[in-house]
């Protein structure tokens, strides 16, 4: 399957960053698993700055999607649908999330609901 077919994936941060590095290692331990229909690339967004403001890249680490040269974007209940801004602990959630944006981009949706709210993640 070309790339022109799959979920294009971005992670967007800095390399040493803990954050990061935390998503760096869910994103390695998925890449098999996803490679049929997505392909996982990172982006040290302080050495090509080329992003920051237009994709307004601000924290730490941030996951991206794109299908088609289209931007994707999902629903996670944060308020913020463009990118996933916020650390993913759990291997199959990840698997499960991308899994929902790449059957809706191949469907034409734009924005899709993700599978799990993460609204109430940190209750305080």
């Amino acid at each position: 399957m070309s790339e022109e077919d799959r979920l294009v994936v971005i992670r967007f941060g800095v390399a040493g960053d803990k954050k990061c590095m935390k998503m760096d290692e869910i994103l390695w331990k998925v890449a098999r698993k996803v490679r049929n229909f997505a392909v996982i690339y990172l982006c040290d967004h302080t050495v090509i700055k080329d992003f920051n403001q237009m994709y307004e890249l601000y924290d730490g680490v941030t996951v991206m999607f794109f299908f088609r040269n289209k931007h994707m974007m999902c629903d996670f209940g944060t308020g913020n649908n463009n990118k996933l801004n916020f650390e993913i602990d759990d291997k199959q959630e990840f698997i499960d999330i991308l899994e929902t944006i790449y059957k809706g981009a191949r469907k034409g949706r734009g924005l899709v609901i993700s599978p799990k709210d993460y609204s109430t993640r940190y209750r305080y």
